[in-house]
């Protein structure tokens, strides 16, 4: 089947650009699952924090923030609510707070009594300091997933499930993969593979950039009796302790653990849990009885902990769209419509200092 675009990997970065592309172009997304969305796009924290990701993607997230107040273009429904994100620190994690806030947009530093009252359940000691971004929202992960899928298949793109990448070559101007669904040939490859995405390029005959899955694990607790939850924000030790946050009136909890691994079905590690638990219980007067649900998602850096977005200066016609280490939902948006206006030849709305820092080009990669 020969198309103007492969895209590999269903998760949100290949289906939103997979979207964007094929208002112009036919594109075929292949996805190794028998679903789109089972990896680490499937198991988000799901929340919009601004000054999330640092300052080399500020102008990247508030790029994205505009599509996430206007998504008309997939769904007429809100992929936003309101959360607000607080974040605390015992007086070791100071330095980290600071160095949060030395670049941090729209936040406002809090007393204890004040973070107390939004999270009664802390431990003064645990918020001898605190901060909040009221602007934080939770993100409707399956509601964007699934209003690019269908956006793609308005648009008469497909999306081919089952179809892992065997095997890429490169003749007559063309991408050829192999599948265990076929084989597919375009001009134009789009890395979008996430935990796999130097795999992939391997698989190509080009050389990888060293991205690195992270493991991160995260549970399900039930909601602390005799409180309401509801307008809890989502709160976040300042050294990365912990983080927690309600969830359909229950807690959602991660240690904030980042352990490095390969690229994987990730399962949630009992020990790692049970060793945030306990940091967790340092810091609040609530006593966790049970885990309801734990599970694991890979959140893969590059080097220098920036995404890479961008044609390979070493290939003809292979796109780098990977990296996004845990900001790949809320980014999103943003990051699809940079990677489709590169690969369209169209006008970048992001600015160049912002383009540089985000292409491949900034790395020497290794020989495959």
């Amino acid at each position: 089947m020969k198309t103007d675009v492969i895209v590999i990997g269903g998760g949100i970065a290949g289906i939103s650009v997979a979207a964007r592309l094929a208002d112009a172009a036919s594109v075929t997304v292949l996805e190794s699952e028998g679903r789109i969305g089972t990896q680490s796009s499937g198991r988000s924290a799901a929340i919009f924090v601004m000054n999330y990701g640092g300052e080399a993607i500020r102008e990247v997230n508030e790029a994205a923030r505009e599509f996430f107040l206007n998504p008309s273009e997939i769904t007429e429904l809100p992929l936003l609510a309101p959360r607000g994100e607080m974040m605390v620190a015992r007086a070791e994690d100071f330095t980290a707070l600071d160095d949060y806030l030395r670049t941090a947009r729209d936040v406002e530093e809090l007393t204890t009594a004040d973070a107390l009252a939004l999270c009664p359940i802390l431990r003064p000691e645990a918020a001898l300091r605190a901060s909040i971004e009221r602007g934080a929202q939770t993100i409707d992960c399956d509601l964007l997933l699934n209003g690019f899928a269908k956006l793609l298949r308005r648009r008469g793109g497909t999306i081919q499930h089952d179809a892992p990448a065997k095997a890429i070559d490169r003749s007559d101007g063309l991408w050829q993969v192999t599948t265990p669904a076929g084989r597919f040939s375009a001009p134009v490859i789009v890395n979008a593979a996430g935990a796999w995405a130097d795999e992939v390029a391997k698989s190509a005959g080009i050389g990888p950039l060293g991205l690195v899955p992270h493991r991160r694990n995260a549970a399900i607790l039930p909601a602390p009796e005799h409180h309401d939850i509801a307008a809890w924000p989502m709160v976040v030790n300042a050294s990365e302790r912990w983080y927690f946050k309600p969830e359909a009136g229950k807690l959602m909890f991660s240690p904030c653990d980042a352990i490095a691994t390969q690229p994987m079905d990730a399962w949630s590690d009992d020990m790692e849990l049970a060793e945030g638990l306990d940091r967790f219980s340092q810091d609040v007067t609530y006593e966790v009885t049970r885990v309801e649900r734990s599970w694991a998602g890979l959140r893969t850096f590059a080097p220098d902990h920036v995404p890479v977005i961008g044609f390979d200066p070493s290939a003809e016609g292979f796109f780098w769209l990977a990296g996004q280490g845990g900001i790949g939902i809320q980014t999103s948006p943003a990051l699809s419509e940079l990677a489709a206006a590169q690969i369209l030849g169209l006008p970048l709305r992001l600015s160049a200092q912002t383009v540089a820092a985000l292409s491949p080009a900034r790395f020497t990669p290794a020989q495959p």
